[in-house]
């Protein structure tokens, strides 16, 4: 539904930070499905760990944020999604190049600009990471 172009125009994030390569669903306010194509080039990898490559559960959360970012945010608009905090993290499996992550996250309330969501990070059927996040809409 939204390819990396449609994604920038929302969020301010940039390579190496930017962890969300499309959308494929999204009902605004409601809830969202985001894709994070994990590869071996990733800048984390070398150092996190050596011989043993594990995406950290916080870029994990990081991206379930974006996601939510997208979910609440709106191409062209003054406001961008700042991320105010987490509930609730738990991570249940390593995330490794070549995995793709599917990004879920529902809202769970909102009020004013203020939203708190509900995020669950898949690899295929498998939970990876879930956690609760809050997010409040900033001036650009």
């Amino acid at each position: 539904m939204l390819d990396s172009e449609a994604i920038q125009a929302i969020l301010p994030h940039r390579y190496p930070f930017l962890l969300v390569d499309r959308i494929e669903e999204l009902d605004p306010g409601k809830q969202a499905v985001g894709i994070k194509n994990v590869t071996a080039n990733e800048p984390f990898f070398p150092g996190h760990f050596p011989g043993r490559p594990v995406m950290p559960g916080v870029l994990i959360v990081e991206a379930l944020a974006q996601t939510a970012g997208i979910l609440v945010g709106e191409e062209g608009s003054d406001k961008i999604p700042m991320f105010m905090g987490i509930d609730k993290a738990r991570f249940r499996r390593p995330v490794v190049p070549g995995d793709q992550l599917r990004l879920e996250v529902e809202v769970l309330h909102m009020r004013r600009n203020v939203c708190k969501v509900s995020g669950k990070a898949y690899v295929g059927e498998e939970l990876a990471a879930e956690a609760n996040i809050m997010a409040t809409l900033v001036d650009r």
